[in-house]
């Protein structure tokens, strides 16, 4: 990245900090981003130096058109909903918006930085369990919808031609969905963390400067927290991991394979998926069709009571409550398939 357009980051931050600290409500977070604006705007005279230097001639600073509408959406919905676009912008400590207290609480020792973010499987296990039941339900409904317009007794191929047709394109939309945001967000993540980089190569003291300020605005003393700021910095990689982490609020332990994502997602569609499909491929007529209907709802409690883990709620009513759901969608477009009825044959 050039001078001119680094120079452009910067100010382009410092607007937005500007933005941040007008809106916020709470005393310590306006001075945070008051302060982070004046820390942007001399980072951004740094950038203005090495552009002169090299004959350069830096145009008038005017906003964006993004950052103009981000400005506007901060001022409308608040930081808080708007915390990941403007991570995404390079404003930094969005961290100080963070669901999760245990995961983002102060650190008491540089040993502790980082720790607690550090990623388990329970997100891959959470994608994986929803995966199944949007297979399941999709696919569920699409079937009985069929069975309802064409007739089990004596179509039973159309409803098995259905049934994978909406298996491969339910899955193979999930996978290309799933490949292009993790792509997206992995670009995003890669970008901003080579910015910080090079910014931490080209005026470590001034990093140091922003990092102790998000971590006093959370709780540590002035001193302390510029002391713990500078040790980390001293370390270029410690201080890279970080400050992506403090600053942008990016986990770089993150950045997942599109390729993985994508081939999960569709394998954990397809399974769901083939729940309600399977009778109707050991079976026909009637006997497959009662098969399917008690199997999609023998799994779709079995998914809710899952969800479970995830929520925290009762096992029996979240399997109570996921069976009732879509129970109610695959009667509704049996309902609808019955009442357009249609001759195949």
């Amino acid at each position: 990245m050039g001078a001119i357009e680094s120079w452009g980051e910067e100010k382009e931050s410092a607007y937005l900090y500007r933005v941040l600290a007008e809106v916020e409500p709470a005393a310590d977070r306006r001075t945070l981003f008051a302060q982070l604006a004046i820390e942007a705007e001399k980072q951004a005279a740094i950038w203005e130096g090495q552009a002169r230097k090299s004959g350069a001639t830096l145009p008038v600073y005017v906003p964006s058109w993004r950052a103009r509408l981000v400005a506007r959406l901060v001022r409308r919905l608040g930081p808080e909903r708007m915390r990941a676009v403007l991570a995404a912008m390079k404003v930094r400590g969005m961290s100080i918006y963070s669901d999760t207290e245990v995961e983002h609480s102060m650190p008491t020792s540089i040993e502790e930085v980082g720790r607690r973010h550090r990623a388990t499987g329970a997100s891959s296990l959470r994608a994986a369990v929803f995966g199944v039941n949007d297979g399941l339900v999709s696919n569920a409904s699409l079937i009985l919808g069929v069975a309802g317009a064409t007739g089990v007794s004596n179509h039973t191929e159309f409803i098995v031609i259905s049934g994978v047709a909406g298996l491969l394109a339910g899955a193979c939309s999930m996978a290309a969905g799933e490949y292009v945001s993790i792509r997206s967000q992995r670009e995003m993540f890669e970008r901003q963390i080579s910015m910080e980089r090079d910014e931490l190569k080209q005026y470590p003291i001034e990093e140091a400067a922003e990092l102790a300020l998000i971590y006093e605005a959370r709780g540590l003393e002035k001193e302390d927290a510029a002391r713990m700021a500078s040790r980390i910095v001293a370390n270029p990689e410690r201080a890279l991991d970080t400050l992506a982490r403090e600053e942008l609020g990016l986990d770089p332990s993150a950045l997942g394979s599109p390729w993985l994502a994508s081939t999960s997602s569709f394998a954990a569609f397809a399974v769901g998926a083939l729940v309600p499909l399977a009778p109707f491929l050991l079976s026909s007529g009637r006997p497959a069709l009662l098969a399917a209907v008690a199997v999609t709802a023998a799994s779709l409690f079995a998914v809710g009571s899952a969800i479970s883990l995830f929520t925290g709620k009762s096992a029996l009513w979240s399997g109570a409550r996921m069976l009732l759901i879509g129970s109610g969608a695959a009667a509704i477009t049996f309902l609808i398939g019955h009442l357009l009825g249609v001759n195949p044959g």
